[in-house]
C-alpha cells in the first residue's frame, strides 16, 4: 500500500493548491468532501462545521446522502446527528485523532441504534471520524461512511494527514465569508520587516535551513521568527499561515504580486509557481518548521 499512500499524499498536495486558488468560499468544502471521501476509502461523507448536536447545525453531504437523509424522520436524523460513538469520545478530551466507530465502540457498534439507522437508510455500516484538530466541544469535522469491512490502518493514516489541510481550509473559509473583509488588517499583525521576509519565504515552501541560508541567519533564528509569525497571525501551521496572510494581503496570491512589496530573489525553485511549491502541513518542508 506504500505506493497508494504516496499517491494519496500527492493528492493532498494537489488539494492544497486547489484550495489556494478557489475564490468562492462555499465551494471549498464540497471540493474537499469529494476528494477526502475517495482518499479515505469511503462511499459518502457528511461534514459539520458547527455543533455536532441532535437538533441543530448545518450538514454538508453528497447528493446521494442528502436524498437519503431527506427521507428520514426527526428521530432517526437526531440519532445520526448525535455522532455516536465519536461525540462523547472527543468531548471527553481524548485527543483529535481519526478513529473508526468499530474500533472505538467494538462489539457495541454493529448493534447500536446509529449503525441500524445507517444500514436502513444508506446501506452503510462503517464510519470513520475525522475531526478538525484544535477544536473544542462541541466537535466539528467529517464522518466518512462505507459498507463492508472497516476502514484500514492506511485509510486512518491518510485521514490524519488530511486533518491540518481541512483545518486550514476551514479557517480560510470563515475568514473569506466574514462580511467580505478580514477580521483584522495587515497593520494589526505588527510583523517586523524580517518576519515579513520570512513569511514570504514560507509561502515559497522553503525549509528553515534554506530560509536561514537565504537571509544569512541560523535555522534557530528562523524558527524563532516563525513562532512569532504564528503567534501574531493566530495560526498553527504553514498552510494556515499562508492562507491567512494572503487574505490580509501580506503575501501575494498565486499569479499576483503584492503592491509595494519586493519579492525576495529567487532560489533553486525558480520557474515553478507558488501553488506548485506550496506543501500542505505534514510534508518534509513543514516538519522543518515545527
Amino acid at each position: 500500500m506504500l505506493h497508494g499512500l504516496d499517491r494519496a499524499y500527492e493528492r493532498l498536495t494537489e488539494l492544497a493548491v486547489a484550495a489556494l486558488n478557489e475564490r468562492e468560499p462555499e465551494r471549498l468544502w464540497p471540493l474537499l468532501a469529494e476528494a477526502v471521501t475517495a482518499l479515505c476509502g469511503g462511499e459518502t461523507l457528511i461534514y459539520k462545521l458547527d455543533d455536532w448536536s441532535e437538533d441543530k447545525g448545518t450538514l454538508g453531504m453528497s447528493p446521494a446522502a442528502a436524498a437519503a437523509l431527506g427521507r428520514l424522520g426527526d428521530a432517526s436524523l437526531g440519532v445520526l446527528r448525535s455522532g455516536y460513538p465519536f461525540a462523547h469520545h472527543y468531548a471527553a478530551g481524548l485527543g483529535r485523532a481519526p478513529v473508526t466507530a468499530r474500533r472505538l465502540a467494538g462489539r457495541a457498534w454493529p448493534v447500536s441504534e446509529t449503525a441500524q439507522v445507517l444500514a436502513d437508510s444508506l446501506d452503510l455500516d462503517q464510519v470513520l471520524a475525522l475531526p478538525l484538530p484544535g477544536t473544542v466541544a462541541p466537535i466539528t469535522g467529517c464522518l466518512v461512511y462505507r459498507s463492508g469491512t472497516d476502514f484500514t490502518d492506511d485509510h486512518v493514516r491518510i485521514a490524519e494527514r488530511a486533518q491540518p489541510l481541512l483545518a486550514a481550509v476551514e479557517q480560510w473559509r470563515r475568514l473569506s465569508a466574514a462580511a467580505g473583509e478580514p477580521a483584522e488588517s495587515a497593520a494589526d499583525c505588527a510583523l517586523t520587516p524580517r518576519e515579513l521576509t520570512v513569511l514570504l519565504l514560507l509561502a515559497d515552501a522553503l525549509t528553515a535551513d534554506a530560509i536561514g541560508r537565504r537571509l544569512g541567519i541560523s535555522a534557530r533564528t528562523v524558527h524563532k521568527h516563525v513562532e512569532n509569525i504564528y503567534r501574531k497571525l493566530g495560526t498553527r501551521d504553514r498552510l494556515g499561515t499562508v492562507l491567512h496572510a494572503q487574505r490580509l494581503g501580506l503575501v501575494p496570491t498565486p499569479g499576483q504580486a503584492t503592491p509595494g512589496q519586493a519579492r525576495p530573489r529567487k532560489g533553486p525553485a525558480a520557474g515553478k509557481t507558488r501553488g506548485q511549491r506550496l506543501r500542505p502541513p505534514g510534508t518534509v518542508a513543514d516538519r522543518d518548521e515545527q
